[in-house]
């Protein structure tokens, strides 16, 4: 492609609304125009690339037993009231009405819509098991999109469901999609990790997140140095403290004035944090937005809550639960905003780290204006609707593995499988006839990539403060050449020779033909980031030319001839 001829516009300056550097790069470069907040369209450079990540995933899900299809992305209500997301899934479901009043949704993800088609199409153990994948459009009505392709409200995702006779089969299955993705992402240049995840909103009963290890990640990971154990800290499981065998003690109710934090009340009574317990404090909602009760959750007072934990132990979507207003939360519990503890609290749920029955002589608040209570004990002073582990894996704290110090590190998720088990195959009724000709439910697997996420997370990894350094396989395109004096006949014509036999021998190439200067193109070649530069200039007229990685920083003068043969040696090797 001659760059003359390109449509191609190029930015010198950081856009306003761009802060990490895939977003402004990927602007910068013209590869993605913006339409609206969280909506991009891929200008010709962008798209190719987006084309050569789709078709990495093809070829591996292919080669993991994988069938394309493709499905709509609008989708009825009926399908979600099935399976019990229509609620569930939250305020992310971008729902629309036609005409008529029937209400639809722009898929997020499309496990009602495969499951549904399975249900009609197979009927016997004979079909099993089958692996259905799409690469299409999604939509998520995100409350606040940013960072350009890494939380916006409509992306590009591969979406696969595998659907087996049994448990032993999805685990074949599960595994199959674990290891075609550790190709993908291999392939893409991508440094990665799979950790274990919660299942959110897709459910289910084990996952695994791959996340793009980035300090601009959204997700956060902890991991461990001496064993294999990895996760999000979202999933996170902890390690309780060793349980106390100290007596218990009577309980004390002590003034502490103004001491509404953990940090306050444990300097005014001279206790370490780990001798408090912290209370927090929500309301939940129905499906139908009405308030629906109040919860107070409890962990020890050095802790932090894990969010995620809390709205599994509750069993309860993760939008259906906010803090609660204090003031109107006391009324009805008898809580009291900064000095709420366990005792005493009413028509609330109470739940309870699995941390704190096994510790003794905690100081907590008497759900009474500037008082706390020392001594209270788990059993004796108080018990918990729900006991689990609710607290966060902080880096530093002991592995729930090993017990050596946890590490902590963000990524960028782009990509994660699922064992649905029969979750939705049983709200659905998706049965086939076993050997026996009895029913069974059809085991499920689900398996996501973030095609556009995974773009932009290559641009995180792979750039400098010139611009992109794109990886051989998905760069738009591989070789890029540079003429000084596109006038110059001699120039010209040695352009035009490297620009054929590349491309006869299968580089992609790009001639940068325009008539500007020097300068100019040399910043629009780093800034474009295309894996091998080879510039024609004074030395054209004794056969030279210049060769040049983009990832290195050494340029050589070498003979036309080896140069092709260089750049064609070195894209057959990477692509």
């Amino acid at each position: 492609m001659r760059l003359s001829k390109m449509h191609l516009k190029t930015l010198r300056e950081v856009p306003n609304e761009a802060e990490i550097p895939s977003h402004i790069l990927l602007l910068r470069t013209g590869m993605i125009r913006k339409l609206v907040s969280g909506v991009y369209g891929f200008m010709p450079m962008g798209w190719r690339s987006v084309r050569k990540i789709e078709e990495i995933v093809r070829e591996e899900m292919d080669r993991a037993g994988g069938q394309e299809i493709h499905m709509s992305a609008v989708q009825p209500a009926e399908l979600w009231e099935e399976s019990g997301r229509w609620f569930a899934y939250g305020p992310e479901l971008w729902r629309l009405k036609d005409r008529n009043g029937r209400e639809f949704c722009l898929g997020p993800t499309h496990e009602e819509i495969f499951t549904d088609l399975i249900r009609s199409d197979v009927s016997s153990y004979r079909q099993l098991p089958v692996n259905l994948y799409q690469i299409q459009t999604k939509y998520r009505d995100e409350a606040r999109p940013r960072f350009g392709l890494m939380r916006s409200r409509e992306f590009i995702m591969k979406d696969a469901y595998s659907f087996d006779r049994d448990q032993e089969g999805l685990d074949k299955s599960y595994q199959d999609m674990y290891e075609a993705y550790d190709r993908i992402f291999t392939r893409c240049g991508l440094t990665f990790r799979p950790v274990e995840a919660d299942t959110g909103a897709i459910g289910g009963s084990n996952s695994h997140e791959f996340t793009a290890l980035s300090e601009v990640g959204e997700s956060e990971i902890a991991y461990c140095e001496k064993c294999d154990m990895a996760a999000t800290v979202e999933r996170a499981e902890c390690v309780d403290a060793p349980a106390s065998q100290d007596a218990e003690l009577p309980l004390e109710e002590v003034y502490t004035p103004g001491t509404k934090t953990i940090e306050d009340v444990a300097a005014y009574l001279g206790l370490s944090q780990e001798q408090t317990i912290k209370a927090l404090l929500f309301v939940t909602y129905d499906e139908e937005g009405k308030e629906n009760g109040y919860v107070a959750a409890f962990v020890r007072g050095d802790r932090e809550l894990n969010m995620t934990k809390l709205v599994n132990a509750l069993n309860i979507p993760e939008h259906s639960i906010e803090f609660a207003d204090e003031e109107k939360m006391s009324a009805a519990t008898g809580c009291v905003g900064g000095f709420t503890g366990p005792i005493g609290l009413h028509d609330c749920t109470i739940v309870v780290d699995s941390e704190l029955p096994g510790l003794k002589n905690l100081c907590a608040g008497a759900c009474k204006e500037d008082h706390h209570i020392k001594n209270v004990n788990y059993g004796r002073d108080y018990k918990g609707d729900i006991v689990t582990d609710i607290k966060t894996l902080k880096e530093g704290d002991p592995c729930p593995v090993c017990g050596a110090p946890i590490k902590h590190a963000r990524g960028i998720e782009v990509g994660q499988v699922f064992k649905l088990g029969t979750k939705y195959s049983q709200s659905m009724g998706a049965i086939y006839k076993d050997e026996n000709q009895k029913d069974q439910l059809i085991v499920m697997g689900c398996y996501g990539i973030g095609v556009t996420r995974t773009l932009a997370a290559v641009v995180e990894q792979h750039h400098d403060e010139n611009g992109i350094i794109w990886p051989m396989s998905v760069a738009p395109y591989h070789a890029i050449i540079t003429v000084m004096k596109p006038d110059d006949p001699v120039q010209a014509e040695v352009a035009e020779r490297v620009y054929k036999e590349l491309g006869d021998a299968g580089v992609e190439v790009l001639l940068d033909d325009r008539k500007e200067r020097p300068g100019v193109k040399f910043k629009d070649a780093d800034l474009l980031g295309i894996p091998v530069r080879i510039t024609v200039g004074r030395g054209a007229a004794d056969g030279q030319i210049e060769y040049k990685l983009r990832r290195d920083a050494d340029k050589e003068e070498i003979s036309v001839d080896e140069g092709i043969a260089r750049a064609i040696q070195i894209v057959n090797q990477e692509k």
